[in-house]
């Protein structure tokens, strides 16, 4: 389990590196990656920085802020639940002698949607 900190309202952090060093030595198996919030998610994706931005654009895109929401009348981020909605809560990588068997070019991504706050990002490895 490790925290995530962001500083924007809709942040992508890579978190590859955060789960890697979670992940037993020697360890051959299954790790699940798993975001404890409501308006936050998880999801494998390259970490280039045009990329990281498109995804902030297409989550506003998808999920105009502006909308709207019923349950903007209680806290005012239905949005951010929606986006997270679309992202979901957990991935899943394998895992070979202690490695994430990521691709070249795959990365395990925080997605914030409601900050800046700080999180909770739990790591399981099942062997």
């Amino acid at each position: 389990m490790f925290e995530v900190r962001t500083d924007e309202r809709t942040q992508v952090v890579d978190v590859t590196d955060r789960v890697a060093a979670e992940v037993p030595v020697g360890a051959t198996g299954l790790c699940t990656v798993f975001v404890r919030h409501t308006t936050a998610g998880v999801v494998v994706q390259e970490p280039e920085s045009g990329l990281l931005a498109d995804i902030e654009s297409f989550a506003e895109e998808l999920v105009p802020s502006d909308g709207d929401y019923r349950h903007d009348r209680i806290d005012d981020n239905a949005d951010a639940h929606l986006r997270a909605t679309l992202l979901g809560e957990s991935v899943s990588v394998p895992v070979e002698d202690g490695d994430l068997a990521l691709g070249t070019w795959q990365s395990v991504l925080f997605v914030e949607c409601d900050g800046p706050r700080t999180r909770t990002v739990d790591v399981v490895v099942t062997e």
